[in-house]
């Protein structure tokens, strides 16, 4: 992941001081893009440990259309609790985006795969969780805001559009979150797996995560773990919809199954809200 250690290092060198909502402050950078062979690998940081059991179990929720944080706590995920209401409410966020959009309800992941099954060379397969129209209903608007597939020579690649990226803590998870649902998707449509790209608008580090950031770039980057999915084709979405949700993580994760995962320790860092 020697990608991750260059963005670290181009907000470091060239980043302009910017205050943000929180207060907190941070060094960002306007436009970035990243590329990730998933051929090569699974593209989780190693430089520091990536929490993935909450990256595959938020990306399960996101699927499943869910906003409320019921499904993710009773998996001892808590990356939302600080949005949620006291009823476990996010209102109409990712979730509700991808799989329940706009006043007629449209399934717009179910969509995208019907399309890359169907008619690989549009370049319409697009989702998006951007609806200027409940924006203010949502406890935080969308940074990761949109994703188009391209399907080509039997490979499907994934390209992100993210407006907003806390580099130190969120990035990690975006990364490893796209290119497993990258995966699941190829795996779901009897294709290979090409890059996932990683477009950015405002990628910043905060203030108080400067000294940790430095910390990873003294770290080297460490092999790259493979995923292994144990699901035929044609079960994704009903796995998703009406199954996942009564299992235990040990079960999710042989099923979606990240072999070989060695990091450096964790480095914690303060979550500004």
């Amino acid at each position: 992941m020697e990608q991750y250690k260059k963005l670290i290092t181009e907000v470091l060198n060239n980043g302009i001081k910017s205050d943000d909502r929180t207060g907190t402050g941070t060094l960002s950078v306007f436009g970035s893009q990243s590329r990730y062979d998933l051929s090569k690998g699974f593209p989780i940081v190693t430089t520091k440990k990536t929490f993935w059991k909450g990256v595959l179990v938020e990306l399960l929720w996101l699927m499943r259309g869910d906003t409320n944080i019921k499904f993710l706590k009773d998996r001892n995920v808590n990356i939302w609790n600080e949005w949620a209401d006291e009823k476990g409410e996010l209102g109409p966020v990712y979730g509700k985006m991808w799989r329940s959009f706009g006043e007629t309800g449209i399934d717009q992941l179910g969509n995208a795969i019907n399309m890359i099954r169907n008619n690989g060379n549009s370049r319409r397969i697009i989702v998006t969780a951007w609806n200027p129209e409940q924006i203010d209903n949502m406890a935080l608007p969308p940074c990761h805001m949109m994703y188009q597939f391209y399907v080509r020579n039997g490979k499907l690649s994934c390209q992100l559009y993210q407006r907003s990226a806390d580099l130190f803590l969120g990035v990690p998870f975006n990364i490893a979150s796209y290119a497993c649902l990258t995966h699941l998707i190829a795996n779901e449509c009897k294709l290979e797996v090409g890059e996932f790209i990683h477009t950015i608008g405002d990628l910043h580090l905060y203030n108080n995560h400067l000294g940790e950031a430095v910390e990873v770039l003294n770290r080297e980057p460490m092999k790259l773990p493979e995923l292994e999915i144990n699901m035929n084709e044609g079960c994704l979405m009903n796995w998703v919809d009406n199954i996942c949700h009564r299992m235990s993580w040990s079960d999710i994760s042989d099923i979606v199954k990240l072999k070989g995962y060695k990091s450096h320790p964790a480095i914690k860092a303060e979550v500004s809200v």
